[in-house]
């Protein structure tokens, strides 16, 4: 296709502008392209609510955000998915990723589907806004303006095609409440909301696919109980409206995992014992896909084929890729020094008095790829393709023992293509 010898230059550009106006002419032309191509930004909705009927099964869908090579590593994605003839699986960015990686939503979804016609990906492409978290603090220092900011994210990010959204109100659940559906009131009131806002404004003919979150990641774990008390006060509010397809809870991980002194992570106990239970809660009880997990991507190998066998409905991955870049042999060093002492200087207030120098650099080092995103897009294409063929092996491993393959043509059957207008 010979629009393919222009979807690079297209995708370098929109990652590469400071304009917004240009970026967004940018996405919208690729956009253009995709659709031409039959490719179309879609809601998983309803294919999750046929898991939800116990129609589909057996499988977890990665849900993946990308930091950086944002182009690049979609490509990688979109050459796993047509090796193992799959459809379910996500590509999201979390409101602060959106910050800290300077990739706005019209942006990503600009590199994505870009990826998807370099790589003659067809049908289906899900996008999706991860952890569009409520900040616990100026949410009791002024709601509506708290509210507010993330109705105008959400709205910026529907017109561009993020038709998946993850609300994490779970920050304003108060354990210290005796009873467990006032802990969640204040956390389903403002999903309720905010569900509101997004149905209001969804596309005709696109049901927007919305998830909640009943614990917050590296809190807590989750208890069915919590769950109950979440979903039914949300039902309370929605009444006939469609509420969330999914649920997010919390069963021992931590975002980015725990840092050990000499850098490396600290093994992980994740509970699929309680997963499973969620899970089985979420769909037999209200009809929902099933639970959620956070924070997975740093544990070990041989725990994700667990997620499929505990019937898990999503699973998100994000920082391991982003230390598969950092650590490549075929990232330049010289650029690795250079971040390093840039993060050394600009961040140092963060640095605790009991961390190494390998944990702080661990856990400050994401806060570098926006400030360093031109460097790292500049490099050699011979460099990120490398890199990029590296971290495809992995997400190969993660679709594999997800036993997210040869779910293509059941994503066609329950998913609705409609073109944006």
């Amino acid at each position: 296709m010979t629009k393919n010898l222009d979807i690079e230059k297209m995708a370098l550009d929109l990652a590469m502008s400071g304009d917004i106006a240009q970026k967004k002419a940018l996405n919208a032309e690729i956009l253009d392209l995709a659709y031409e191509e039959g490719i179309y930004p879609s809601s998983i909705h309803n294919f999750y609510m046929a898991r939800g009927r116990s129609e589909v099964s057996g499988f977890t869908v990665p849900a993946i955000n990308l930091r950086s090579m944002t182009y690049d590593l979609a490509r990688a994605i979109f050459r796993v998915a047509k090796k193992n003839n799959s459809g379910a699986f996500i590509f999201e960015i979390a409101r602060s990723e959106m910050e800290y990686t300077d990739q706005p939503p019209v942006e990503y979804s600009g590199e994505v589907l870009a990826a998807a016609i370099k790589e003659s990906f067809r049908g289906p492409v899900f996008i999706q806004v991860d952890h569009g978290k409520v900040d616990a603090k100026m949410f009791h220092e002024n709601p509506d303006k708290e509210i507010d900011s993330l109705k105008t994210i959400f709205a910026e990010a529907m017109d561009v095609g993020f038709y998946n959204i993850d609300i994490d109100s779970s920050t304003l659940v108060d354990l210290s409440k005796p009873d467990v559906d006032e802990q969640q009131l204040l956390n389903y009131e403002v999903c309720a909301k905010l569900t509101r806002f997004i149905r209001q404004n969804q596309l005709a003919g696109i049901e927007i696919s919305i998830g909640g979150e009943i614990g917050e990641v590296g809190g807590k774990n989750s208890t069915p109980e919590e769950l109950r008390a979440f979903v039914r006060g949300c039902q309370k509010i929605f009444k006939d409206q469609a509420g969330a397809s999914k649920i997010s809870v919390q069963t021992g991980t931590k975002h980015g995992g725990v840092v050990l002194p000499d850098g490396t992570i600290a093994q992980v106990k994740l509970d699929f014992e309680t997963l499973q239970t969620l899970s089985k809660t979420a769909r037999d009880e209200f009809g929902l896909a099933g639970a959620v997990q956070h924070g997975a991507s740093t544990l070990p190998a041989e725990a994700f084929h667990n997620f499929p066998e505990t019937e898990t409905a999503e699973v998100h991955l994000a920082t391991e890729f982003q230390n598969m870049i950092y650590e490549s042999k075929h990232f330049p060093e010289d650029l690795k020094v250079k971040i390093y002492e840039w993060l050394k200087t600009n961040f140092a207030k963060e640095r605790k008095m009991e961390q190494t120098e390998e944990q702080f650099l661990y856990k400050t080092r994401k806060n570098a790829l926006g400030p360093f995103k031109k460097d790292i897009l500049a490099l050699p294409a011979a460099d990120k393709d490398a890199i990029a063929a590296d971290i495809e092996e992995k997400f190969n491993f993660l679709f594999k023992k997800l036993n997210s393959v040869n779910n293509k043509q059941l994503v066609d059957k329950y998913t609705t293509l409609k073109r944006a207008t």
